[in-house]
């Protein structure tokens, strides 16, 4: 018996088209399977790429110092006498622009302050920082200047707001050049920050940046949240790194007790962390294409048993076994290959729903996961149909013509 690739084609269109709620059950399963995955690996993408795009904002060349030395194993002696590391202080702050790889330091102060004009008043976020912030950030003005380029540990009465803390305190009045009151302090001011959503956790619309020293004024403290050091290379990033180790270790009678670490550092172990994660909840969703095989497996096993006779047919007017199975793979490959097109629908639609309702969230599955999940659905059909085709192969012409 001779076959064209048509004919194998047409024939199990036909057996799909023959019963078509068996189908469509099959259909649904598959497009579940795909669906799912694609949605659980766009998640996994999206956090990737909103903690990537975090860091981005930080700049480019960045190294952070950050106070006590993180401990990769065992005890710090210091802790079991009560020791606490020394504090990042303004002069540590200060030494750090002293070689010429650096291209910017700024001492950052984190702390939650009561701040009004007038009858209103709101508890926000307050950064403490110099001039050397607003280009390490990448952020904008939406109008004015940001703080002034003056001497670190001068306690300047300004003030720069975010913008949806200056709508909050001065409604439709003009903001520039006003007083508010921070805490039992009055600053004015003279800039407002355009918003650029959430920073590493700061939102910058709702926050306000004073000048670092007056900052600490403000929270009664000596020491700094952090300092961010800024290479003018990408070359040139381990070699501050070292500088700012041993600047710091000579300024702290030789201790090493301040932890440095670089963006990029920082990114790859997120990155790592998260491409892992991505890849288990895609295999954790990728169960239900073997589940989906399973039930391809069940259904090719009734469908059989219930076209007894045609396929006793086909093999009395010549068809091979290895044609027979054929028939059955084809139609199985079909289903699953019809399932996972309508799975992939499925899949973009709820990852553009994503998007919609988490517009920071990139929720975009990646090629690769598109491309092998279609693939890996097939397979899992053709490997699941083996069985149920080598059965149908192995049926006797006269037993199953005469539905036995």
């Amino acid at each position: 018996m001779t076959l064209h690739s048509r004919d194998v084609m047409g024939f199990a269109t036909k057996a799909l088209l023959g019963y078509p709620v068996r189908t469509g059950l099959m259909l649904v399963a598959m497009a579940i399977g795909v669906g799912s995955v694609l949605v659980l690996t766009a998640l996994g993408e999206g956090a990737r790429g909103y903690v990537t795009g975090e860091f981005a904002s930080l700049g480019t060349n960045m190294v952070i110092v950050l106070p006590g030395r993180s401990e990769t194993g065992g005890m710090n002696p210091g802790a079991m006498f009560g020791d606490t590391p020394r504090d990042l202080t303004l002069g540590d702050a200060s030494a750090l622009e002293r070689s010429p790889r650096v291209q910017r330091v700024a001492p950052l102060n984190v702390g939650s302050v009561s701040v009004s004009y007038g009858a209103r008043s709101r508890d926000v976020v307050m950064l403490g920082s110099t001039h050397a912030l607003l280009p390490i950030r990448h952020w904008r003005m939406a109008q004015g200047r940001f703080l002034p380029l003056s001497d670190i540990d001068r306690a300047l009465p300004v003030a720069v707001l975010g913008e949806n803390l200056r709508d909050e305190l001065f409604a439709a009045e003009p903001a520039l050049g006003q007083w508010i009151r921070i805490a039992d302090r009055r600053f004015r001011v003279i800039g407002i920050l355009a918003s650029s959503g959430q920073s590493i956790g700061v939102d910058t619309a709702e926050t306000i940046i004073v000048p670092v020293a007056a900052a600490q004024q403000l929270l009664n403290t000596q020491s700094l949240f952090r300092i961010l050091v800024e290479a003018r290379s990408r070359e040139g990033i381990e070699p501050v790194k070292g500088f700012v180790e041993n600047t710091i270790a000579a300024r702290h009678q030789g201790e090493r007790d301040v932890t440095v670490t670089t963006q990029d550092a920082v990114l790859s172990t997120f990155d790592e962390i998260l491409s892992a994660l991505t890849i288990a909840v895609g295999g954790i969703a990728g169960i239900s294409l073997a589940v989906a095989g399973i039930l391809i497996m069940n259904v090719m096993l009734v469908a059989i048993s219930e076209r007894t006779a045609e396929i006793g047919l086909l093999k009395a007017i010549g068809a091979t076994s290895r044609q027979i199975i054929l028939f059955i793979l084809v139609e199985a490959s079909l289903l699953a290959l019809f399932g996972a097109l309508i799975g992939l629908a499925l899949g973009h639609a709820g990852a553009w729903a994503i998007r919609l309702g988490f517009p920071t969230l990139p929720a975009y599955p990646p090629w690769w996961v598109v491309f092998t999940v279609v693939l890996v659905a097939v397979l899992t059909a053709v490997i699941f149909s083996l069985f149920p085709a080598r059965s149908a192969a192995k049926l006797n012409p006269v037993l199953a013509l005469s539905r036995r």
